[in-house]
């Protein structure tokens, strides 16, 4: 696929992974908002459209993001991968996380009272991506692997425009509150003089939305489509 200033910023990540760092540098959305044209939203963002372009087909991305090309991988070898690396990421780093939110939200909220709001925050948004993993896992993804065994049989692609329009609708709820609880850190940074465990936290943030970031790209512009193209 060629692509231009007029491609969608998804489109962008699809063709080249690695590109998903320079975005996060630029804070444009490729996951949620992937379904922009890159020139819409260089406007929207007071962006020089010709400089952000060069800036992107200069830079070589990362390496190790532009090694796996999931635009070719089979939808069900995509399914897995999701599960495998970014839902198995999830589950062992949100309940690790929950406690250490909470402890620094205890022990900082004279520093930074806005940190009391962030266990709350933080609990709310494990227990939607928990369920809405489980919806994945047992629900939609199965669909889609019988998608691309089923390829003659028109009727199991009926279920699933449903089904994705609620995840990507789950996807910009928790878009949303990562936002918010960056918000809340001032971009998950580090007070001066705080302790190890805040600063632990802090990155640990930064890292699960990343993260997200790169999981919801992978759905949103990637697996989703695809399946509703099947039929």
């Amino acid at each position: 696929m060629s692509i231009t200033i007029d491609s969608t910023v998804g489109e962008w990540v699809v063709e080249r992974p690695g590109l998903a760092r320079v975005f996060e540098k630029l804070g444009i959305d490729y996951c949620c908002g992937g379904k922009k044209p890159l020139a819409d939203v260089c406007r929207e963002r007071g962006l020089d459209p010709a400089t952000v372009s060069a800036l992107l087909t200069a830079d070589n991305g990362d390496p190790k993001e532009d090694a796996l090309d999931v635009a070719n991988l089979s939808l069900s070898a995509l399914a897995d991968h999701i599960e495998q690396t970014h839902h198995a990421y999830l589950k062992s780093e949100l309940p690790r996380l929950q406690p250490l939110v909470e402890r620094i939200a205890n022990r900082h909220a004279d520093k930074n009272p806005r940190v009391v709001e962030l266990p709350g925050m933080f609990a709310a948004f494990r227990e939607e991506l928990e369920m809405h993993m489980v919806k994945e896992e047992r629900i939609l993804f199965p669909l889609i692997r019988q998608i691309e065994q089923n390829k003659q049989d028109a009727s199991v692609g009926c279920g699933i425009s449903n089904p994705i329009r609620v995840m990507e609708e789950e996807h910009q709820h928790a878009g949303d509150a990562l936002a918010k609880m960056s918000e809340l850190t001032d971009g998950f940074q580090t007070p001066p003089l705080a302790c190890n465990t805040y600063r632990a936290v802090m990155h640990s943030l930064a890292q699960l939305e990343a993260d997200m970031h790169r999981h919801v790209h992978k759905e949103n512009n990637v697996l989703f489509p695809r399946a509703l193209a099947a039929f």
